[in-house]
């Protein structure tokens, strides 16, 4: 049985200005498999899986919103250790507790169920179609970013995104890989719904990145990629040997960032790109727009390892537990 572990942890973003104020779920969902028992555990870990071929040694760290602690934030991930291991993060939009809905519920979901479809025969190991099918299972109202990336182990990536969730594939200090953010209009990505008007797998951007042993894997939620660049995802990755570490730190950096008003960071780049900026009088004065986003943050990096044995570090002592997600599904 492949170990999986499901985590889940926002953004100030809006739905399409097309979604309509309905707060049913869909009625075309589809049952999933019950395949594996959860492993819920602390924000920060380390999980170094089995392949006698390339695999991943993977660490994450999530933070949520400060607003949104008690309930965890909005994101969700998961990683596998199935084939070579497959990670996903799924970002649920803010916009939805305009209308009375958590928006935590569906990307919540939407993880639990792809991870239980991880190994299912349709999926035949291709994230576009794991999408498909968790998205079809997925009955709770909401809509989310999602971005899924599976490792064969004879070093094939395959990545499937819908959205704003990034990936940026290292090698030494350069980055030889990286996914771009879908959007309708500046600050609505695109997004798998409950509704019919949402996007759906089709749209998602398929990829396939030729990997090696010792190449770094940074996924992350847009709370890591609209407030750190680059450059300091690349040098951060550097200066830590050990992933949970790197993880955690790249999630750091991007929550300083996210509340240094003085900050010129990507995201308010990009707003000044799309006509945001500052009222004309203060331009006047020589100010501009600058700043981070204050949003969930989460974060998995993933080395490229050879690897004969399965280990599990976390900062806290991990712990098996049916989650009520879990019972549902084993019911």
């Amino acid at each position: 049985m492949a170990m999986v572990t499901v985590f889940r942890a926002s953004i100030s973003r809006s739905l399409p200005t097309s979604f309509p104020n309905l707060l049913s779920s869909s009625s075309n969902r589809n049952s999933i498999p019950k395949k594996h028992r959860l492993l819920c555990h602390a924000a920060s870990s380390q999980t170094k899986l089995n392949r006698s071929e390339v695999s991943f040694c993977i660490g994450t760290h999530l933070i949520p919103h400060p607003k949104k602690v008690e309930r965890g934030g909005e994101d969700a991930f998961f990683v596998s250790d199935y084939n070579g291991g497959v990670i996903a993060v799924a970002d649920g939009v803010s916009g939805w507790a305009e209308q009375n809905v958590d928006p935590s519920l569906f990307p919540r979901e939407l993880m639990v169920n792809a991870s239980c479809l991880v190994g299912d025969e349709e999926v035949n190991y291709d994230p576009q179609i794991l999408i498909r099918k968790a998205h079809a299972a997925t009955s709770a109202v909401g809509s989310a970013t999602v971005i899924v990336a599976m490792l064969e182990t004879n070093g094939t990536l395959k990545i499937a995104n819908v959205g704003d969730c990034g990936l940026r594939a290292i090698r030494g200090d350069r980055i030889i890989f990286s996914t771009s953010p879908q959007e309708h209009y500046f600050d609505c990505p695109y997004q798998l719904s409950s509704e019919m008007v949402g996007q759906t797998y089709l749209d998602a951007v398929v990829s396939r990145v030729e990997v090696m042993e010792g190449d770094t894997i940074v996924m992350g939620s847009d709370g890591l990629f609209d407030n750190v660049f680059d450059h300091e995802i690349v040098s951060t990755v550097a200066g830590h040997s050990d992933v949970a570490a790197a993880a955690k730190a790249l999630a750091n950096l991007a929550s300083i960032h996210s509340t240094n008003s003085e900050f010129e960071s990507p995201y308010s780049l990009e707003a000044r790109s799309k006509g945001f900026d500052v009222p004309f009088w203060k331009k006047v004065l020589g100010m501009k727009l600058t700043g981070g986003k204050l949003d969930d943050v989460t974060v998995i990096v993933g080395q490229v390892v050879r690897s004969q044995h399965i280990s599990l570090l976390a900062e806290d002592q991990a712990v098996e537990a049916h989650t009520e997600q879990e019972n549902k599904l084993e019911s």
